[in-house]
């Protein structure tokens, strides 16, 4: 075959990468937007790389998967129905400077009428330089406990009336859903996870005031997370733990690994929080960011919606209080916060980031990792975990400033 018609293929070299949880340092080889064994390349093709790629030290990760993010940059997934394309567009082309490059657009508490008019819009996709893959809606709400609402609106929480039947007239379509969060505490919850698992949709327990017995029985019955850990669920109490005791319980299927989500923040949950989740039950600890629409933006005040929204310190406050209003951290700042916080390695940060997510939404063997036949998606970063440019397939769709680093260039 003349080499003008072979695929193209490229070495990175001069790097660590982050396989089977080990960070080695090791070649990277691509080929049509997949990680390839050069072992194959050596031996059976005897061919040399199409385009090397000077590394300059940095180490490789699988780029970064936020399973739960609400927006970013002006941007409100839940709030935006005239223009879901562009919003969409968007926040995914900006996610590539954090080294994002999967995501789950999420949609809060919402009317009937704004579901029917957002979700059909928003269609899994391929990423690339366009901005990060969107893996399908994280569907937050609206069957919720009203006492663990947070920003949820109240007069907008439903309840199964007439089971899975009032979740699809809800929705109005299933088809571009990935997860739903919903109180296991509601009648006919049961039934409901159960019908949403045969529809290939996963649950996650969350805004709830269930105790052990009833998370325990939602897991048994399909539920695979837990949203946002510590957060909108009653507290840990040594009699009844609720949603929490879901990580040392001994009554779920075995081998079944529950995952759940934590905002590491500095903010919404505390570094001891952090510690404890992680102590105990590290493989099932997915980062997500939760970020809301002030993500992204500069200090000052911003109208979003209806509601104005002062960033300050890099945190978002109702404007004219000191009423936190919501997460505007990034997934990079969360990898180096959950560092720090939980004295963990590098290895386990980044894999809270990038493995554990991909595992909990069953695609951990084309993304989260850098196993040979695995999509090319990756971040290269510093020492520091900071993003130094992001990989989709292979191309680079995102390369920091700096006049040194020139990674994207062949």
């Amino acid at each position: 075959m003349p080499e003008s018609t072979k695929s193209v293929l490229k070495q990175f070299y001069n790097c660590k990468i982050l396989r089977h949880s080990s960070i080695l340092p090791e070649d990277l080889w691509v080929r049509d937007g997949v990680i390839i064994d050069p072992e194959k390349i050596f031996y059976d093709e005897r061919r040399q790389p199409t385009i090397r790629v000077d590394c300059n030290g940095a180490v490789i990760s699988p780029g970064f998967i936020d399973v739960q993010i609400n927006g970013g940059f002006g941007i409100d997934f839940s709030y935006n129905t005239t223009n879901v394309e562009a919003g969409i567009n968007k926040v995914a082309k900006k996610l590539l400077m954090y080294g994002v490059t999967s995501f789950c657009p999420t949609l809060v508490t919402s009317p009937k009428e704004t579901y029917h008019a957002i979700i059909p819009k928003i269609k899994k996709r391929n990423g690339g330089k366009h901005g990060a893959t969107v893996l399908g809606i994280h569907v937050e709400g609206p069957f919720i406990s009203p006492s663990k609402k947070g920003a949820h609106p109240e007069q907008c929480i439903k309840t199964f009336t007439e089971g899975f039947k009032t979740l699809k007239e809800v929705y109005g379509s299933l088809d571009n859903i990935c997860y739903v969060t919903l109180a296991p505490e509601i009648d006919n919850a049961m039934e409901v996870i159960k019908d949403l698992r045969k529809n290939d949709v996963k649950v996650s327990v969350g805004h709830s005031v269930a105790n052990l017995f009833q998370g325990e029985e939602a897991v048994k019955n399909g539920a695979t997370f837990i949203t946002h850990l510590f957060n909108a669920m009653l507290p840990f109490h040594h009699r009844d733990p609720g949603l929490v005791g879901l990580l040392a319980s001994d009554q779920l299927p075995s081998r079944k690994v529950i995952y759940y989500g934590i905002i590491a923040d500095g903010i919404h949950t505390h570094p001891a929080a952090l510690r404890i989740a992680h102590r105990t039950h590290p493989k099932g600890l997915v980062l997500v960011t939760d970020a809301i629409s002030a993500f992204g933006l500069h200090d000052g005040v911003h109208q979003l919606g209806q509601l104005a929204i002062e960033v300050r310190n890099n945190q978002a406050y109702i404007a004219g209080t000191d009423t936190l209003c919501g997460s505007i951290a990034d997934m990079a700042e969360c990898v180096r916060f959950f560092k720090k916080a939980t004295n963990c390695s590098t290895v386990e940060a980044l894999e809270a980031a990038t493995l554990h997510p991909a595992e909990a939404l069953e695609i951990e063997t084309k993304k989260g990792v850098l196993n040979f036949g695995a999509e090319a998606d990756f971040v290269m970063l510093d020492e520091n975990l900071t993003v130094l440019s992001t990989w989709i397939a292979g191309d680079c769709v995102y390369e920091l400033n700096v006049s040194h680093q020139n990674c994207c260039k062949s």
